[in-house]
C-alpha cells in the first residue's frame, strides 16, 4: 500500500489548497498536491511504516506546514505570534475571543468564513449538481432540480455537524460528489430497464435510487462508528482507491465534453466526429477546456485561496460584457448552447422533485436490480471519511473520535434519505479553509448553515443566466486533476503491479463502468498479490544440526559426538503466511534433501520444521504437509515441529489433517527444546547400544522435561547397524563418547572433574588433563546432594561458590529483561554450575534449580581462597580449565540465542 493518495474533494476546494502555499507570507513550493494535503497525512494516522508512504507523508507534512506563520513574518515585537514547535498545529487557527463572549461578536468575525464557506458551496452546487443525473433523455431537464438536490443534501449534513454531531465546531459539510459517476449508471440502468416512454416511472424510480443510496450509507456509517470498526478501512489497499479516482477524473473529463456541448453520455464514432471534427463543437469545448488549463497554470505559478473563486467570477462577467458589446441575443445564446437552457426563466422552487416522488410509479423490481450498482457506491463512499477525519484531526491538532465522527455521518446520510436526497459527507478541505479563516466555532458553521439554505430557498432561476463554459471548465478543472494524481503523480510512489493496476481500473472504468472497475481493480489486487508473495522467501534460513546446539550444558566429550552427528539433522526456518504460492517451493525444496545427490552422502535422520515466524496456513499448505510426511515417512525421517503452539491456528490447521499427533512427528514450542529433544535421542541412541550397565547411569544425565516421544524413534535407533545413518552414528560414538564409558574412575569426586574437563587439556596446554595434578582437589571440595525442584539460588543472589555436577540435572532459568522470553538452559552431569559469577564475586545472572535429584560438589568462596593460597599451581590449573569450560558453554549458549532470531 504505497500510494499516499485519497480522493480529493474537489476541483474548486483543491485549487484553493494549491493556492495557500505561495501565500506573501507563506514560505514557497513549486505545488501544492491536493492528494498529498488530503491523504499523505490521513495515511500517516492508519497505516504501518511504508519507505515509500514515509516519504510522501514528510512532503505533504512539509507543505501543510508552509501555512503556518511565520515568525520572521511579523513584526518582532509582535508578542502573539507563538513559537513553532513539533507540537503545534499545522495550521494556525484563531481560537475564539475569550475577552468578549458574545454571540454577535463571534458572528461578525466568522462573516469571511461563512463567505468563503458559501462560494465553495455555489460553485460546487453549480458544477455538480448540475450533472447530479444525465443530461439528456428523460433526464435532460432536470439539472436544475439537481442543484437543489445537492443544496438540500449539504444544508442537512452542516446542520447535523454544526448542532453536536462531529466534535469539529467549524465541520462542513457537503453532498458527496464523488459518486457522481454511479449515479449516472443508476439512472442509465434504469432508463434502459423501463424505457424512456415511461418518464414519471423513471424519474420516480430514478429518485427513490438516489434516495436509497443515502440509507445505505447512513446504516454503514452508523454501524462502523456504534461499532467502532473505523479503523477497519485503512485495511484496504490504496492504490485500488486512486485507480477508482482516476477513474472519477476520466468521467469527468467525458462530463465536461458532453455538457459544454450538451450531447449525449454514449460514445460511438458519430459522436467522435461531432467532437472532434464539427468545428462549432470544438469551440464549444475547447473555450472551457482552454480556461481550465490557464486556471492551473495560474495556480501553479501563484498560489492564494481566492485565486479560483475570483477566476470563475471573472469568467461569466467577461462572458456578459463581450455579449452586451456584441448585441447578442440571450434566447439564441441558450439554443445555441452557450447559456444554460432550464425550460424557464421563473424560480423553481426548491421543493419542486418532491413532486417527481411518486411511490405507486416506483418499479421495485428495478430498483432491486439496482443493489449490485448501489453496494459498489457504497464501498467507495465508506472509504472517505475514515481516512479524512484522522486527517483533519492531526491539520488542526483537535483530538477527536473517529467512530463518533462515522455515527454523525450516518445521522446526515439518514436524513438525507428520509428528506429524498443524495449521500453527504464532512468536506477536509473546505472545513480546513473555514478554519483558516476563522470559522472554527460552532456559530459560523451554523451560519453557514443558514447561508446554504437561503441559497437553496432562492431557487434556480440563476441559473438560466449561467455560461455553460463556467460549469465546463470547472468540471475540466476537477478531471484534469484527478486524472493526473492518479496517472502521473504515482508513477514513481507506487510498485510496477500498483501502477498497473491503476491505469487498468482508469481504463475499464471509462471504457465499461465503475462497477466493473471496481471488480476488476480488486481481482487484479488479488492476483498480484498472489503473485508477489509467492516470489517472496519463504524460507527463513536452511542448514544442518552441526551449526545449532540446544542450551543445554553437556560434557565436552558428548558435544563432540552430538555435533558430528547432528548432521544428520536438517533445519529448516519458515516465515511469512504459508499458502498455494509459497509451500509448493518448502516442499519441492524438502524433496530435494532427500531425494538429491545429497541424500547419499548425508541422509537425513531428523527434519526440524520451524514455524516461529509462519503467521498462518491455508489449506494448500496443510495438504502439502501431508504430502511432505508421507514420502518422509518413507524414507525414515522424523519431523519435529516447532515454533507454534498446539490450540492455535497453525496447530489446529496441521491437527486437522492429523500430521500434528502422527506417531513419527513430535511437535515442541520452542527451538532450542527440539535441539534438546533430537540431541537426547542422539544420545539415547548410542547409549541403549552398549552395555546395560551405562544405561542407567547415563539415562539420569539426560533432561528430562521432553523425554515424550522417544519410543517413536529407538526401533529404529536401537540397532547401530541397521542403516548407513546408525552405521555413522556407531563409528562417531567410537570416536568420541565411547571414551566417556571406558575410563571410569573408581573415586569421587576425581571422577566427576575429569569427566568435566577431559577434554581442555590440563590448563596450560591442549594435551589430557593431569590425573595427578587435580587429585587435591578433593579436599577443598564439599559434597551436596539436593532434591529434586530444590532452588540452588535466585537471579541476583550473592555467589556462594561454584559447583561441579556428579549426577542429576540442573536447570537455569535467565531473565534479561521484562519483555523478553526466558531462557532456559539445562546442565548435566559433568558440567560446572556458577562459575563465572563464583569466581567473579558478582550476583548470580540466573535462577537454578534442580531439576531431577542432584549430587554435586561445590567449591566455596573460602575454600577457593584457600586453594589459591595453599595450591597456586593447582589453584591457576584449575581456574583455567574452569574458564575453558565456561567460554564453550557461554559461546554454546550464545549460539543457541542466536538460531532463535
Amino acid at each position: 500500500m504505497t500510494a499516499a493518495v485519497l480522493v480529493p474533494r474537489r476541483f474548486s476546494v483543491s485549487t484553493a489548497a494549491e493556492s495557500l502555499s505561495s501565500s506573501p507570507c507563506l514560505s514557497s513550493s513549486p505545488h501544492l498536491s491536493r492528494s498529498g494535503l488530503l491523504h499523505s497525512r490521513t495515511l500517516s494516522t492508519s497505516v504501518p511504516h511504508d519507505p515509500q508512504l514515509s516519504h510522501s507523508i514528510r512532503n505533504s507534512t512539509m507543505q501543510l506546514s508552509m501555512h503556518v506563520p511565520r515568525r520572521d513574518d511579523h513584526d518582532d515585537n509582535d508578542e502573539r505570534t507563538p513559537v513553532q514547535t513539533e507540537t503545534t498545529p499545522l495550521i494556525h487557527v484563531d481560537p475564539p475571543a475569550k475577552t468578549d463572549p458574545s454571540m454577535l461578536h463571534v458572528a461578525l468575525r466568522s462573516i469571511p468564513a461563512v463567505l468563503l464557506g458559501s462560494l465553495l458551496n455555489i460553485l460546487d452546487g453549480i458544477s455538480y449538481g448540475m450533472i447530479i443525473f444525465p443530461g439528456t433523455g428523460v433526464f435532460a431537464d432536470l439539472g436544475p432540480m439537481g442543484v437543489s438536490m445537492f443544496f438540500l443534501s449539504t444544508t442537512l449534513a452542516q446542520l447535523v455537524y454544526t448542532f453536536g454531531g462531529s466534535s469539529f465546531a467549524g465541520a462542513n459539510g457537503s453532498m458527496m460528489i464523488e459518486v457522481v459517476p454511479f449515479f449516472h449508471i443508476l439512472a442509465n440502468d434504469i432508463r434502459a430497464q423501463i424505457g424512456e416512454d415511461h418518464a414519471t416511472q423513471v424519474i420516480a424510480t430514478t429518485l427513490a435510487a438516489y434516495s436509497l443510496s443515502s440509507v445505505l450509507t447512513g446504516l454503514t456509517f452508523f454501524l462502523l462508528g456504534a461499532l467502532r470498526l473505523g479503523t477497519l478501512i485503512g485495511f484496504f489497499p490504496r492504490h485500488i482507491l486512486v485507480g477508482c479516482i482516476g477513474g472519477v477524473g476520466a468521467f469527468l473529463l467525458r462530463t465536461g465534453f458532453t455538457v459544454s456541448m450538451r450531447i449525449d453520455e454514449d460514445v460511438d464514432w458519430g459522436t467522435l466526429e461531432r467532437v472532434f471534427l464539427d468545428r462549432e463543437n470544438v469551440v464549444m469545448w475547447g473555450v472551457p477546456l482552454v480556461l481550465a488549463i490557464v486556471l492551473r497554470g495560474v495556480t501553479s505559478r501563484w498560489n492564494h485561496q481566492l485565486i479560483m473563486p475570483i477566476y470563475f467570477l471573472i469568467i461569466p462577467l467577461v462572458f456578459y460584457i463581450v455579449v452586451l458589446s456584441l448585441g447578442a441575443d440571450l434566447t439564441h445564446l441558450r439554443e445555441a448552447g452557450w447559456i444554460f437552457d432550464v425550460g424557464t426563466k421563473e424560480s423553481e422552487a426548491w421543493y419542486k422533485f418532491y413532486s417527481h416522488w411518486d411511490f405507486g410509479a416506483v418499479s421495485y423490481g428495478t430498483l432491486l436490480s439496482t443493489l449490485p450498482t448501489q453496494f459498489a457506491l457504497l464501498f467507495f463512499n465508506i472509504l472517505h471519511p475514515p481516512l479524512n477525519v484522522p486527517a483533519l484531526s492531526v491539520s488542526l491538532d483537535e483530538d477527536v473520535d473517529t467512530d463518533k465522527e462515522l455515527v454523525a455521518h450516518g445521522y446526515s446520510n439518514l436524513l438525507s434519505a428520509l428528506f429524498g436526497t443524495v449521500p453527504n459527507y464532512l468536506v477536509y478541505v473546505n472545513t480546513l479553509l473555514f478554519y483558516r479563516v476563522g470559522g472554527g466555532t460552532r456559530i459560523a458553521g451554523f451560519l453557514l448553515g443558514v447561508a446554504t439554505a437561503a441559497l437553496l430557498v432562492v431557487g434556480t432561476a440563476p441559473i438560466a443566466y449561467i455560461p455553460v463554459m463556467v460549469v465546463g471548465a470547472l468540471i475540466f478543472v476537477l478531471g484534469i486533476d484527478l486524472v493526473k494524481e492518479a496517472l502521473w503523480d504515482t508513477r514513481r510512489r507506487t510498485t510496477r503491479t500498483e501502477y498497473i493496476t491503476i491505469v487498468g481500473i482508469v481504463v475499464v472504468m471509462t471504457v465499461w463502468d465503475f462497477v466493473t472497475g471496481v471488480l476488476c481493480g480488486i481481482i487484479a489486487s488479488c492476483f498480484f498479490f498472489v503473485v508477489q508473495n509467492s516470489q517472496r522467501r519463504c524460507i527463513r534460513s536452511l542448514h544442518t544440526g552441526e551449526t545449532a546446539m540446544s542450551t543445554v550444558r553437556r560434557p565436552s566429550i558428548q558435544r563432540a559426538y552430538l555435533r558430528e552427528v547432528s548432521k544428520q539433522t536438517t533445519i529448516l526456518k519458515l516465515q511469512g503466511f504459508l499458502f498455494f504460492g509459497t509451500i509448493s517451493h518448502v516442499e519441492d525444496t524438502i524433496r530435494d534433501i532427500v531425494d538429491g545427490a545429497k541424500w547419499k552422502h548425508s541422509p537425513v535422520s531428523f527434519l526440524v520444521l520451524d514455524l516461529t515466524h509462519v503467521a498462518g496456513v491455508d489449506m494448500s499448505s496443510t495438504e502439502a504437509f501431508v504430502r511432505i510426511h508421507r514420502f518422509l515417512m518413507v524414507k525414515g525421517v522424523r519431523i519435529v515441529f516447532c515454533g507454534f503452539e498446539g490450540d492455535g491456528a497453525v496447530g489446529r490447521a496441521l491437527e486437522s489433517v492429523h500430521v500434528l499427533g502422527a506417531d513419527d512427528v513430535v511437535h515442541f514450542l520452542t527451538f532450542c527444546d527440539a535441539l534438546e529433544w533430537i540431541e537426547n535421542a542422539y544420545l539415547r541412541a548410542w547409549y541403549l547400544a552398549q552395555k546395560s550397565e551405562v544405561r542407567s547411569t547415563v539415562f539420569a544425565a539426560l533432561p528430562g522435561r521432553h523425554d515424550r516421544g522417544y519410543d517413536r524413534v529407538e526401533p529404529q535407533a536401537l540397532d547401530m547397524n541397521m542403516t548407513p545413518r546408525r552405521s555413522y552414528m556407531r563409528d562417531v560414538g567410537n570416536r568420541t563418547i565411547a571414551n566417556e564409558t571406558e575410563e571410569q574412575h573408581p573415586t569421587e569426586p576425581l571422577n566427576t572433574l575429569i569427566k568435566a574437563f577431559s577434554s581442555h587439556g590440563d590448563g596450560d596446554g591442549d594435551g589430557d588433563v593431569d590425573v595427578e595434578l587435580l587429585k587435591p582437589m578433593s579436599k577443598y571440595l564439599e559434597r551436596v546432594c539436593l532434591p529434586e525442584n530444590h532452588v540452588l539460588w535466585e537471579q541476583g543472589d550473592a555467589p556462594d561458590g561454584l559447583y561441579i555436577i556428579e549426577s542429576g540435572v540442573l536447570r537455569a532459568s535467565y531473565k534479561f529483561a521484562e519483555h523478553l522470553q526466558r531462557v532456559e538452559e539445562s546442565m548435566v552431569p559433568g558440567t560446572v554450575a556458577g562459575e563465572l559469577s563464583g569466581l567473579s564475586g558478582l550476583p548470580r545472572n540466573a535462577t537454578v534449580a534442580v531439576e531431577r535429584r542432584a549430587t554435586l560438589w561445590r567449591l566455596s568462596m573460602g575454600e577457593l581462597e584457600r586453594l589459591e593460597g595453599e595450591e597456586p599451581v593447582l589453584a591457576r590449573c584449575f581456574l583455567r580449565l574452569v574458564l575453558k569450560a565456561a567460554k564453550i558453554d557461554y559461546d554454546i549458549l550464545l549460539s543457541a540465542l542466536a538460531a532463535r532470531q
